[in-house]
């Protein structure tokens, strides 16, 4: 049971490096079979079809999401600080290339194409994150160290579409250092005096 455990996890694991490289589209089973040494039917044994596994790995890609949220919350009752370590978890992902490009903004490029499954999933972890930036937006607001010119609602939508297309901007010209750039003068019109309290 442990080897069927770890072989669907670097199967998982390899499906979501080629996943960020390429997008959904972008890999097939031969070229997870190649990277891992392991034949089609074998991954085919775990995930019957293309379509489950990336259900799968969406699942888990936003449990650790999730999990990763609740723990800057568990870390420190500022909402500044909170704000502020999602942004460097982002560039330091990007930085050392541990995760360059967030699975599921990778497959909303894809929206389209992809089937309801991996869709529905996709758009649950938008809802999530969207929800987490507007409470943490919320609070801030509350506390007096967020000045927000919109709805909570919308500047955390305004706010997920900068650190989305922060990644993007890093990635088109290979310069890791945008992200931080771009993300950096977004969180500083949030507060009053440009500052964290």
């Amino acid at each position: 049971m442990k080897s069927m455990t770890s072989t669907s996890d670097k199967i998982l694991d390899i499906a979501q490096s080629l996943l960020v490289r390429g997008g959904y589209n972008g890999f097939s089973y031969a070229d997870i079979s190649a990277a891992i040494g392991i034949r089609k039917a074998s991954i085919h044994h775990h995930f019957p079809t293309k379509a489950e596994l990336v259900s799968v790995l969406v699942d888990r890609y936003r449990r650790q999401a999730e999990a990763g949220l609740t723990s800057l919350q568990e870390q420190s009752s500022s909402p500044a600080e909170q704000l502020q370590s999602y942004l460097n978890f982002w560039q330091t992902c990007i930085r050392d290339a541990s995760l360059p490009f967030c699975v599921c903004a990778m497959l909303a490029t894809e929206m389209q194409m992809l089937p309801e499954e991996v869709a529905s999933r996709v758009r649950a972890h938008f809802r999530h994150l969207a929800g987490w930036l507007t409470a943490v937006l919320r609070a801030g607001v509350e506390q007096d160290v967020f000045r927000l010119d919109k709805r909570p609602e919308e500047e955390a939508q305004a706010l997920m579409a900068s650190v989305h297309g922060a990644m993007l901007s890093a990635r088109a010209f290979s310069d890791p250092g945008l992200f931080g750039a771009i993300v950096s003068s977004h969180v500083a019109k949030l507060l009053p005096d440009g500052r964290p309290k």
